[in-house]
């Protein structure tokens, strides 16, 4: 039996750097202390804590991974917010997928940066199983997590080097 792992990739380090000053849409950005905590940040997913110092941005996802492929999304760019980190942070403490305790859409990319469909994930265990039957797919490139209330950006899902995660 072969098990297959797909890791969460947070937000780049080098698009942490540029959003801490200035958003996707272009806008400087402002940070601010989180007093309630449970905001979820794309730098290190994870839930905040009261008293962290968070920025949110607008950002880009599908066009910051187009970017580095040559992908031409066209209509499928868009950008949203999302919650960071203020400053710079150590990043993911693990590798298990976050922010699964919520319905969750996993929306399917093409290598031209297309959205080749998505599925609803409704229990925190079909998740796996949503990202095996995505890249059985060999037209997928990537995945994004997205929140259902919203349709924000959570993090994305990316076919292994070589072809097989």
């Amino acid at each position: 039996m072969t098990t297959t792992t797909y890791a969460a990739r947070p937000i780049a380090p080098r698009a942490l750097k540029e959003l801490r000053t200035t958003d996707d849409a272009g806008r400087p950005t402002d940070g601010f202390t989180d007093t309630e905590g449970g905001s979820p940040l794309r730098c290190c997913l994870r839930h905040s804590e009261p008293g962290e110092r968070l920025a949110l941005v607008s950002y880009a996802p599908l066009r910051r991974w187009a970017s580095e492929t040559g992908a031409t999304p066209g209509a499928y760019d868009e950008q949203g917010p999302v919650f960071i980190h203020a400053d710079e942070c150590a990043g993911p403490a693990g590798d298990a997928l976050p922010f699964t305790g919520s319905h969750r859409t996993v929306r399917r990319y093409s290598a031209e940066g297309r959205i080749l469909g998505g599925r609803l994930v409704e229990e925190p265990g079909a998740f796996r199983q949503a990202l095996l039957e995505a890249f059985d797919d060999p037209a997928v490139a990537l995945v994004h997590v997205r929140a259902v209330e919203y349709g924000c950006f959570l993090y994305e899902v990316r076919r292994a080097e070589g072809g097989g995660d």
